[in-house]
């Protein structure tokens, strides 16, 4: 089991990285260039690449998960500051009843039923408690029992002036239920939205 975290704080005084910023798509492809061409129709699961744009202290950073190595030459020179590791050590740790630190930008959402009328069928985002409630059971369903959850709403993911999907970032902690499932949720990603910036879970072995 092999994985590669990408940390990126992007020069936000390049006009490249501020395009990249603005256009789901175009930040999409970016990311994929750290990957290597041939990979085909289905790049993006096959080596296993999710990302995340997120706000710290230390300011706009770019997180990059991969199965496979990322070759960092083939983003452009100046791109931004760039650090790279690998995550077996964690993931190897992820035992059962080990607590852990979670963060996922993710788009919960649910199907609506006949009930509904004329919106039957239709995917209805979710916000607040609701949103809380959705990840607290997909994350047990992924391996985590939630012990404490926020969320903060993002801004909704548009590409080509329309809304693909409504994020939203959970931060908490959680205990390791199920070491495998969470696991391949960690490399696979969760819910929808991958391919524009939803779904990377980060983890962090809590401090005792």
């Amino acid at each position: 089991m092999t994985a590669w975290l990408v940390r990126i704080l992007p020069d936000l005084r390049r006009r490249d990285v501020n395009n990249d910023l603005a256009d789901p798509d175009r930040l999409h492809k970016r990311m994929m260039m750290l990957m290597p061409d041939e990979m085909g129709e289905r790049a993006r699961a096959q080596t296993g690449v999710l990302f995340r744009v997120e706000d710290t202290r230390s300011g706009l950073q770019i997180l990059v998960q991969s199965s496979m190595k990322p070759d960092l030459s083939r983003l452009p020179d100046g791109y931004g500051e760039i650090a790279l590791r690998e995550l077996n050590g964690l993931l190897s740790r992820l035992q059962p009843g080990v607590l852990v630190h979670y963060r996922i930008i993710a788009n919960p959402s649910k199907r609506l039923g006949k009930n509904a009328g004329p919106k039957a069928g239709k995917i209805e985002a979710l916000r607040g408690a609701a949103a809380e409630e959705w990840w607290v059971t997909r994350a047990a369903a992924n391996g985590l029992a939630v012990a404490a959850v926020s969320s903060q709403s993002q801004q909704d993911i548009r590409a080509k002036g329309t809304v693909r999907h409504a994020a939203v970032r959970f931060d908490g902690s959680a205990t390791v239920t199920d070491s495998d499932t969470l696991r391949a949720a960690v490399l696979q990603g969760v819910g929808r939205g991958k391919t524009y910036g939803c779904g990377l879970l980060s983890l962090a072995l809590a401090q005792r």
